[in-house]
């Protein structure tokens, strides 16, 4: 990394933890290459990649100022530690499909959607690897790739978590078509049907399809915006519910964007190992963070193999593809045989097409890039709400992944703000499809993963004018 993007970052650090407020003035150029030992060049070289990025802007004559931040963070769940947590059997299907069904039209802005734009990918450059993987495959990796898979791409992998400083040896390592494949037979291999599964609440909605599907029970623990779930309600609810698992995303959470604090994972971690309740570590937006350094997942901190970590490259590299896996630890072996009782294997070229991939096809510099744009993208989006959507609006400003999540006004109901804006073009996914127990009436969450542009604005400009009606 250049010096000029290393001090980029060490800016927006400043300014997305607050030290560096939203309309402050940023250090003069004199100074900043002062304080930091740079040139001037390089500052403005770093100053110039910030504009960029939205962050900062210049004013005539005066220099550099943090850019507006939109309002207040919107808080995600009302505390509970003092209330009765119950059980809750999950049925949400049936919402969740009408709005999926709503991305699937071309003609419609997706807003609501779960994907980024496959216009940040390198496609062509995989479509290249996939032709070489499969040239040169061997005929018996269709009986060699079978679970846990492909021995290549597991290495490639069990590197990645090595540069992560996380233990995640490849005997613990099984290939899936997928996250959601991991998530599903990660849950499997340790719950049963009527089993009590503690989530987040907000929880992104596959996960409470998948129980639903299991006919498993939901103990839904509050996410806050700014912390992420509520350890202490977590703890009471293991005292008080035979709990036989935990799901969770620990880093850029869906919906609500929330990164748990390390110290936070370490907790965590320890406490669903004095209960001996396996947890299942969703983390498939890992590698979109817009920070300096990679938030590191829960996994990092297990030492009994009972953190069950599952990612993919839909996220960050292979839409379509799907590919993902799961580093399942002490489950691995149950991992491992109910994928070869269900679907066998994921796909034998995909797996060698990736591997090839990470290995020449420069899998970090696009990284780089991808994040470079969707940051630039969420500015983008914040901007477009400070304009467009009503002054009581409250939103999240995640440092990864691709979703914002808006508190709107009271008086706005989501699902019927979804059906007005479907009808102008625009989908959304709005807050009770997050829920078991259909919370979040006044929450959405939008998708800024796609480039932005003229479709995009005008989308926003009739949510907020749909969202001011109410």
């Amino acid at each position: 990394m250049k010096r000029y993007e290393q001090l980029a970052n060490e800016i927006a650090d400043l300014i997305r933890s607050g030290v560096l407020p939203a309309g402050s003035r940023v250090p003069s150029v004199r100074n900043a290459s002062k304080t930091y030992g740079v040139s001037a060049s390089t500052v403005f070289e770093a100053y110039y990649l910030l504009e960029n990025r939205g962050l900062i802007r210049s004013r005539p004559r005066s220099g550099y100022f943090v850019c507006n931040q939109l309002k207040q963070p919107a808080p995600a769940a009302q505390k509970r530690r003092q209330q009765t947590l119950a059980s809750t059997s999950v049925d949400v299907s049936e919402l969740v499909f009408s709005v999926l069904g709503s991305v699937r039209d071309p003609a419609i802005t997706p807003l609501g959607s779960a994907f980024p734009s496959p216009t940040l990918f390198p496609m062509q450059r995989l479509a290249r690897s996939m032709a070489k993987a499969t040239r040169l495959m061997d005929l018996r990796s269709v009986v060699a790739d079978l679970p846990p898979g492909n021995r290549d791409l597991r290495r490639q992998i069990a590197l990645r978590y090595v540069m992560e400083g996380v233990s995640a040896p490849m005997e613990e390592l099984v290939v899936t078509s997928g996250a959601m494949e991991a998530l599903n037979l990660c849950l499997q291999a340790v719950t049963q049907p009527g089993d009590l599964v503690a989530i987040e609440s907000p929880a992104f909605y596959a996960s409470l399809q998948v129980l639903e599907r299991l006919q498993l029970k939901a103990v839904e623990i509050p996410v806050d915006a700014g912390a992420g779930m509520d350890l202490d309600v977590l703890e009471q609810a293991l005292g008080n519910h035979p709990i036989k698992a935990c799901w969770l995303m620990s880093n850029f959470q869906n919906p609500v964007g929330v990164t748990l604090a390390e110290e936070k994972k370490r907790r965590l971690v320890a406490l669903l190992r004095r209960h001996q309740v396996p947890l299942i570590e969703d983390d498939v937006y890992s590698e979109l963070y817009f920070s300096a350094h990679a938030p590191k997942p829960a996994k990092a901190f297990d030492e009994e193999g009972l953190v069950m970590h599952c990612g993919s490259f839909s996220k960050s590299l292979a839409p379509g593809y799907r590919i993902g896996w799961t580093a399942a630890g002490r489950f691995a072996q149950q991992v491992e045989r109910l994928r070869l009782m269900t679907t066998i294997s994921a796909s034998i070229p995909a797996q060698a097409a990736i591997a090839d991939y990470l290995q020449h096809g420069g899998y970090d510099r696009h990284l780089r890039k991808l994040r470079h744009n969707l940051e630039v993208q969420q500015n983008q989006m914040l901007a477009a709400i400070d304009r467009y959507f009503p002054s009581q609006t409250r939103v999240t400003r995640p440092d990864g992944g691709y979703f914002l999540w808006l508190q709107l006004p009271p008086a706005v109901d989501s699902l019927a703000l979804f059906k007005l804006a479907l009808e102008q073009g625009v989908s959304i996914a709005p807050g009770p499809i997050f829920s078991a127990t259909r919370q979040f009436r006044n929450y959405i969450r939008l998708n800024y993963g796609h480039p932005w542009g003229a479709e995009f604005e005008q989308a926003m400009d009739v949510l907020g004018r749909l969202a001011r009606s109410f």
